[in-house]
């Protein structure tokens, strides 16, 4: 029976195999006129086979005959478009909006559209980039920033746009493939997710950021402590050009994870360097620290190790005194941090608690700028370097990721609907139509590794080729210039203001003097402490 459920997305195909073979039978033996359904079922298998067989849609393959319908609603949505609309008020608009644009560059189709902005200007929050009447020209797209601090030996030149974290089991083996090989023809990064660095990363080539979570998957010892000896191995990697310590991340801070023993295969095993058909724990927190200071002293111990790389973490903000805490370690014990990745709540993942997933965290603009803002009080922004991530999509959303602090950007969601993804939502089945998400071989094998590859590439080019123009639109030689005063926010119906009034910088080291400006700062500065995540009475 679970065999007939999993295939049965084939039946159709089947079935119109069955009745051509009918109909060829009850031509010869009965009547000439049974010729009619023959060539129907005929073609109908016909087309079947091709779509089992080609490689540019996994959907077809995956859903012979059937598929089609997808396409034929595509092809028709601009005198559908209401009712579509209409049909999907349970999906948020970045959503669609989002997959649109991706599934466009990807492809390389023309992404203009008539008729305006799609945008609701009048509400609250909409937010534009203020554009110069002397726009200028820029020539170069690969943009790039140095990521590594003072006591980094082997800095890394990194794009303003890379694959934030998605692990190996969460993803396919084809997706993992696809992603890494469209980001060495890129040159560009992928975070290899706390999943570990699996076969399918090292086969693609491609520059990665290796995840550390509390699981110590691929450097961990065999009751899952840190191992520092199976680390330094696979730090030494080539591949390997960042390491990122992951304290939280946006769908689920502050949650742990399980991976159920029958869903491991023998690679997320080989990957994760784990037993087989033992559930595989992530734990909430992390054992190889528990105060600040030892969090740096960590930080050290990694960077150490891997023989100089640059070495971050990357968190969801909560308690933003927990935060001052870290910086104010970083003050006393003078270690730092290479980078901070902030990662928004809005980030998504396949297996979250509902509560978690739309209460739990901060987003990403708030969470960024409170970052940015703690480094420039505390005198360390220059020192340690920010990437944010959360729903970034479109080169506009790197724009302001970068006006309001943020070094470079990653994404998840983009990548995903570049090798493929529909948000079916079927991620925690097994069950992906496209097979991106799942370990079933069949439906992963309707990822054609190439093309997609392609398609990352295309994607990552060509948003960074439209962040050139969008800097050039603001007057800028470089998208690094990007600041608030660049923007314009409506916060009411007929009231806007520029962006550096709603998330304005504080002063540079404001929190090391006796000054009263920024007293939301201040009364959190004062609270926290280097020694303890706990605040002072």
């Amino acid at each position: 029976m679970d065999w007939a459920r999993e295939h049965e997305r084939y039946w159709t195909f089947a079935g119109c195999v069955a009745f051509a073979v009918l109909s060829l039978i009850l031509t010869l033996a009965v009547s000439v006129w049974f010729v009619l359904p023959l060539v129907l079922f005929l073609a109908l298998s016909l087309v079947g086979v091709y779509d089992v067989t080609q490689s540019s849609h996994a959907i077809l393959r995956n859903y012979p005959i059937l598929g089609h319908m997808r396409f034929i609603f595509e092809g028709i949505r601009p005198e559908i478009r209401q009712y579509l609309i209409e049909s999907e008020k349970d999906e948020e608009p970045f959503s669609r909006e989002a997959r649109s644009l991706v599934y466009q560059r990807a492809k390389q189709d023309e992404s203009s559209r008539p008729f305006g902005t799609q945008e609701r200007v009048y509400e609250a929050g909409y937010s534009w980039l203020t554009h110069s009447i002397a726009p200028t020209q820029l020539d170069e797209q690969d943009f790039r920033v140095t990521i590594g601090g003072p006591d980094c030996k082997q800095p890394y030149n990194a794009s303003l746009y890379n694959i934030s974290a998605m692990s190996f089991g969460s993803l396919s083996a084809n997706a993992i493939l696809a992603l890494n090989t469209g980001a060495k023809k890129g040159g560009f990064a992928h975070d290899t997710g706390e999943g570990a660095i699996s076969r399918y990363h090292r086969e693609g080539g491609g520059d990665l950021i290796w995840e550390i979570g509390s699981g110590y998957f691929g450097c961990r010892t065999e009751d899952g402590r840190f191992n520092p000896d199976r680390f330094a191995e696979q730090a030494a990697l080539e591949q390997v050009k960042m390491i990122e310590i992951k304290l939280s991340q946006g769908a689920k801070p502050g949650h742990g994870g399980m991976l159920p023993g029958s869903k491991i295969t023998a690679e997320i095993a080989e990957a994760r360097e784990i037993p087989m058909g033992v559930d595989c724990i992530s734990p909430a927190a992390h054992s190889a620290f528990s105060t600040p200071i030892e969090l740096l002293e960590f930080v050290a111990q990694l960077r150490d190790l891997s023989g100089g790389k640059p070495v971050g973490f990357k968190l969801c903000i909560g308690h933003r005194r927990e935060f001052m805490c870290i910086v104010k370690a970083m003050l006393e014990t003078g270690i730092t941090p290479d980078f901070i990745v902030v990662d928004g709540k809005e980030g998504g993942t396949g297996a979250a608690p509902l509560e978690f997933a739309n209460h739990v965290g901060m987003p990403m603009v708030e969470g960024l700028t409170f970052v940015h803002n703690a480094l420039r009080g505390a005198g360390l922004r220059d020192r340690i370097k920010i990437g944010a991530a959360g729903k970034i999509t479109s080169a506009f959303d790197i724009a302001r990721a970068l006006a309001i602090g943020a070094d470079w950007c990653n994404a998840a969601r983009g990548f995903m609907f570049a090798v493929g993804c529909i948000q079916a939502q079927a991620c925690h089945t097994n069950h992906c139509p496209t097979g991106v998400a799942t370990q079933d071989p069949l439906r992963q094998r309707a990822l054609d590794v190439p093309s997609k590859a392609e398609r990352v590439y295309n994607f990552h080019r060509k948003t960074l080729h439209a962040l050139a123009e969008m800097a050039g639109a603001a007057g800028l030689s470089n998208p690094s210039e990007f600041l608030p005063r660049h923007f314009m926010v409506r916060q009411k119906d007929s009231e806007m203001a520029e962006m550096d009034r709603v998330y304005p910088y504080i002063r540079e080291g404001a929190l090391l003097d006796d000054a009263d400006d920024f007293p939301d700062f201040r009364l959190r500065w004062k609270r926290a402490r280097a020694d303890s995540f706990r605040s002072v009475d």
